[in-house]
């Protein structure tokens, strides 16, 4: 696993599939996203290294119920009395009292599809707060719900307003370019979530899979939202 220092308060984990985020206000710790079920001696030994405490990890917050995203939720909050939040619509899809919606691929996804099913089943997981859209949660100055669905029914971004930060989750992608996500069960729903995302206009973008951005973000993103199905372009 690598860390990336995204911001002097907001870091990256970088797995072999997929990554999650850590915010921090002051000692107090949030998690987006946990990573697969063998991510958490990773997380918690980089968090360590940065000089901060695992036991202060206060909330984890799941984007959405793909098993890259919360394998190491259950864990994780187990160990240090964290609350985990999801979408109402994917929470019973964490718990594991339903399967997730199979994804439309276009071709060129089939490989990279197959290639995500390596990562290991995620174990059925609590989830202690259930979100919707508007939903405020208290991190980040005020962190807001922006309900991005397409990719999964319950697919979320979080919006740091008082930061001009952005988590997207699997909506939108950094492959290269900045692009629409792959796997969507509702490509055009996906889309239209996308042009969403893009109209808040951060300084700081940060997704489920690929590089953050942080400089001329705001224009980055409303070029590829704006594209029209040229976003689903094939992977370098």
């Amino acid at each position: 696993m690598d860390l990336v220092e995204v911001l002097p308060r907001l870091h990256m984990f970088r797995f072999p599939i997929g990554q999650a985020y850590l915010w921090r206000d002051g000692a107090e710790l949030t998690l987006i996203d946990a990573g697969d079920i063998n991510a958490a001696p990773a997380i918690e030994n980089a968090v360590r290294g940065l000089g901060l405490d695992p036991a202060r990890i206060s909330r984890i917050v799941i984007t959405h119920g793909h098993r890259d995203h919360y394998g190491a939720a259950q864990e994780l909050a187990d160990r240090h009395g964290a609350e985990i939040l999801a979408h109402r619509l994917d929470a019973p899809v964490i718990r594991g009292e339903e399967e997730i919606g199979d994804p439309v691929l276009l071709d060129w996804e089939v490989p990279l599809y197959e290639h995500g099913l390596t990562v290991p089943v995620a174990p059925a997981t609590r989830v202690d707060r259930e979100l919707s859209d508007g939903s405020t949660i208290d991190f980040g100055g005020g962190a807001r719900v922006i309900h991005s669905p397409g990719h999964t029914p319950g697919s979320i971004g979080i919006h740091l307003p008082a930061h001009g930060v952005l988590f997207t989750g699997d909506c939108v992608a950094g492959a290269g370019q900045v692009m629409l996500g792959v796997f969507n069960i509702d490509r055009e729903q996906a889309v239209a979530s996308f042009q969403r995302l893009a109209a808040l206009e951060p300084a700081t973008v940060c997704f489920g899979h690929g590089d953050p951005v942080t400089v001329g973000t705001a224009e980055v993103l409303r070029a590829s939202a704006d594209r029209d199905s040229g976003l689903q372009i094939e992977h370098n």
